[in-house]
């Protein structure tokens, strides 16, 4: 077991026992000072410091950019884009340096918007991305699939959002990579690349570990489990295929590139050939293409 899966694990294990020790100390008297409870939370944040550190000086060099096809087909807008921001979703953890969040917009306005106040959630089938089919991005193997958790409600209005960062994330979190990610698949690529689908539709698999896919097969749904918002893809590419301990590989989808945050493209997720690593993204934002109609 490597260094960064055991201190994965030990962070993991310090919030249980921080956890235990406040809800015992409430119903009794605990046989040591008080403030020995707070030891392991201590030793967390500390474990997740030490993680960043590592995270940061593995990520110093940026990497050149894999070209692949891209997840899906019709009409996107990217969120939380590393062409804007890296690490785009701010942290390293989980390999996900370089992942990307797509929600469907088949035309404006067809994606219900975030509310202040009042619906506080939807139904999943209210937005477009949800049962949208996920294709493979090149010629790869079926490392990991799962779809048994639950397509939970929308998250998309403020006091569903504030729950979902300060609660639901935090408890997500101490559960692990699968719990944050909710139903997924990881494709082996070949030559130490893997990429991940995120968030995938409960029961809409159509592959499973050890099964060979061709560029632009059909193999799973977008659906709205783990820690999400709403509907939508979450994708990346890593250097390995365990969550835990791999490390973000910057993408570049064939014929896009990497579009910016609320930048509306339309994909073809038709075959291509396997992925290309000597073939470089051009830097931030200048690989997407132009928004189309927002």
């Amino acid at each position: 077991m490597s260094v960064r899966k055991l201190l994965t694990v030990a962070q993991r294990v310090c919030w249980v026992v921080f956890f235990a020790l406040v809800v015992t100390s409430l119903v009794t008297e605990l046989p040591f000072s008080p403030h020995w409870v707070w030891l392991p939370a201590v030793l967390a944040l500390a474990i997740v410091v030490e993680l960043s550190r590592r995270a940061r000086r593995a990520h110093a060099h940026r990497p050149p950019a894999v070209e692949v096809g891209p997840p899906v087909a019709g009409r996107w807008t990217a969120l939380n884009s590393p062409a804007d921001k890296v690490p785009s979703h701010g942290v390293h953890a989980y390999g996900q340096t370089y992942a990307i969040d797509i929600v469907a917009e088949p035309e404006k306005g067809a994606r219900p918007a975030f509310a202040w106040l009042w619906p506080l959630a939807r139904r999943n089938s209210a937005f477009p991305a949800f049962g949208a089919p996920l294709f493979a991005v090149a010629d790869a193997t079926v490392v990991h699939a799962s779809d048994g958790r639950r397509d939970h409600l929308s998250r998309n209005s403020l006091a569903m959002l504030v729950y979902m960062l300060l609660v639901e994330a935090s408890v997500r979190d101490i559960g692990g990579a699968s719990w944050v990610v909710g139903n997924h698949i990881v494709l082996d690529l070949g030559d130490g690349t893997y990429a991940m689908y995120a968030h995938v539709q409960r029961g809409s698999l159509s592959v499973r570990a050890g099964d060979t896919v061709r560029a632009g097969q059909q193999i799973a749904r977008c659906g709205n489990s783990g820690n999400s918002s709403e509907p939508h893809v979450h994708f990346q590419l890593m250097d390995g295929p365990d969550l835990d301990t791999a490390r973000g590989v910057p993408f570049a989808w064939r014929g896009i590139g990497v579009p910016r945050n609320g930048e509306t493209f339309t994909a073809d997720a038709s075959p291509a050939t396997s992925p290309d690593p000597s073939r470089a993204a051009s830097p931030a934002g200048e690989t997407a293409l132009p928004t189309q109609g927002d």
